[in-house]
């Protein structure tokens, strides 16, 4: 079976294919592990395990969803991160951006720039978003220069918010709204 994307984008080096919760239930439905695995970009059991365990206990609740963009370089279609918008409320047209890449050998090329960007776009135009989120670690300072970059507001710290082996860590409170965009 070859997935077909129902939400793409192009970026002068990526491509971003949209995936929704229906879109992963679809593929954990229909697909085999080793094709998952390759199609959402997974390098190792252990990647494939953690999307497993949040496929089995869902990704969306009745008022939260997301739509996850996994970032494909357009010269070698190598699959090198994610980014999307998650915990979405439609209600109260808001969503959280999260990003991550998967290696370093793809950090620090403006990769996340061009793919965050294109999202941004996609959030507040074909979203219809009013308000667009971020949560950045203290100690993220690449995420934090991406807030800079883009013009995030900064609202607050969430102290000792998020738990990385026994250490606490705070979080900083970002937001963008679509008149600021």
């Amino acid at each position: 079976m070859v997935y077909k994307f129902q939400h793409q984008l192009e970026t002068k080096r990526l491509l971003l294919n949209g995936l929704t919760p229906s879109d992963m239930n679809t593929i954990f439905e229909n697909l085999p592990k080793e094709e998952i695995m390759k199609l959402l970009g997974h390098r190792s059991d252990e990647a494939f395990q953690k999307e497993a365990h949040k496929q089995k206990n869902g990704y969306a609740s009745y008022n939260r969803q997301f739509v996850l963009f996994l970032l494909l370089e357009k010269n070698t279609g190598i699959i090198i991160g994610r980014c999307g918008l998650h915990n979405w409320s439609t209600e109260h047209k808001r969503a959280e951006i999260g990003y991550h890449l998967e290696e370093d050998k793809f950090k620090q090329k403006g990769f996340m720039t061009e793919a965050v960007e294109a999202i941004l776009n996609y959030g507040f135009e074909k979203m219809e978003l009013h308000r667009i989120e971020a949560l950045v670690g203290t100690e993220n300072i690449p995420s934090l220069k991406i807030m800079e970059h883009f013009g995030f507001i900064k609202e607050g710290l969430l102290r000792e918010h998020w738990l990385t082996g026994d250490q606490f860590g705070d979080t900083v409170v970002f937001s963008k709204l679509k008149s600021e965009f």
